[in-house]
């Protein structure tokens, strides 16, 4: 199991990433970042996401499909935004952030990549 902080080093690594930071969804607040600088805020970015996971945990709750949000994909025009939400015992309310340069990335990959990093995190 790893920490906060090798996880983030993980998820830095990855080929193309800009940052990453692990978020508590209900507070808005990041418990950890990496990366990002003057390309991207981190923290606006964690609490500007904190409200995307809260709208789509809604929606899925008035849906009814008895589903769990695994990833949340946001393709912009030259990143791709990853958010995993974490399942690992006592974790819940926490997900990853992930931001990727769409030119050196392969979403596939980091899909893959992230989710083997969310599952061996340990908070």
């Amino acid at each position: 199991m790893a920490n906060t902080e090798t996880s983030l080093k993980e998820a830095a690594s990855i080929e193309g990433a800009i940052g990453a930071a692990l978020v508590d969804y209900t507070s808005g607040m990041a418990l950890g970042t990496i990366g990002g600088g003057k390309e991207l805020d981190l923290n606006v970015a964690a609490a500007g996401n904190t409200d995307v996971v809260r709208a789509k945990v809604r929606a899925m709750e008035m849906l009814g499909l008895g589903e769990e949000i695994e990833d949340i994909l946001i393709t912009l025009g030259r990143q791709y935004h990853l958010i995993r939400l974490l399942r690992t015992q006592g974790s819940n309310g926490l997900f990853m952030y992930l931001a990727l340069d769409k030119e050196r990335a392969n979403l596939a990959m980091a899909r893959h990549q992230l989710k083997k990093i969310a599952s061996e995190l340990q908070v």
